[in-house]
């Protein structure tokens, strides 16, 4: 496919705690970055002005033009309802990602990672999202949700006891597994919700890998390099197995528009 200014766009996927942006020449992703949530009124200048150049790198803004369409998924409401005034905007919903047995209030952003890590490495596939929720999606070989499961992310599980308790303090993610038997309160907390955590997803890989011997799994999602470094200090094997993709969402996106609405950026 031959680069045009009518091919490039945007991709936005509006996460539980940032903005998760990519700019796509085609069927090719140029970039990817994140960003905190913009102010409603930042948002209202942005669709007045009818312009996105302000918010892209500023390597990338020569190449793009001032009013790309922006694709846009979200499991957010109130912030999709922000960005529906812009006026080349267009949502993507649950329809429009070609899995059977998706039930209704399934997060966009878990149906757009599983597509997108099937249009890799096939189906069944397992998708584990590391970001301020931790999830679980698998779909088998026909195509089919299998399901999946939902809990609190690494960050998430340290911010709640420090937030909700008298005396324990914030604590940081330290790169490497930390310690199992800590001598100060600090790295308690990190040897508490890290190994928890990580023998949970070895647990759910397990069970992946019994039902589907021939599955794949993927991580994404912003704590997927952390975990995977705790992964490979304590499970190897299983860690050399993951796919680690930082774009599966976009992927995603970019596939499904693709079936859907090729006109939309072709």
């Amino acid at each position: 496919m031959r680069d045009s200014p009518q091919t490039t766009w945007l991709g936005l996927m509006i996460g539980n705690s940032r903005l998760h942006w990519a700019w796509f020449t085609g069927e090719r992703l140029i970039s990817a970055w994140d960003t905190d949530y913009l102010p409603a009124d930042v948002v209202q200048q942005l669709s007045e002005s009818q312009t996105l150049q302000d918010l892209i790198p500023e390597n990338l803004a020569l190449n793009t033009p001032p009013t790309p369409p922006l694709l846009l998924a979200s499991v957010v409401p109130s912030q999709t309802a922000l960005w529906q005034t812009y006026h080349n905007v267009h949502i993507l919903t649950l329809d429009q990602v070609p899995i059977e047995g998706m039930y209704p209030t399934l997060g966009i952003d878990r149906a757009l990672a599983l597509w997108g890590a099937a249009q890799s490495w096939g189906f069944p596939i397992l998708v584990i999202d590391a970001g301020t929720a931790l999830t679980f999606t698998g779909a088998d070989a026909n195509h089919y949700l299998v399901g999946g499961a939902i809990l609190p992310g690494l960050g998430l599980q340290l911010a709640t006891l420090s937030g909700r308790t008298g005396q324990l303090p914030k604590v940081e993610l330290p790169q490497q597994l930390p310690e199992r038997y800590a001598l100060n309160t600090q790295q308690a907390m990190q040897s508490g919700v890290i190994y928890t955590l990580v023998a949970g997803i070895k647990d759910f890989i397990e069970a992946w890998w019994r039902d589907f011997p021939e599955g794949n799994v993927a991580i994404t999602g912003g704590d997927r390099t952390l975990l995977v470094n705790y992964l490979q200090s304590q499970f190897s094997e299983i860690a050399a197995r993951l796919m680690v993709e930082q774009n599966l969402i976009f992927w995603g996106m970019r596939s499904a528009t693709l079936r859907h609405s090729p006109s939309l950026f072709f």
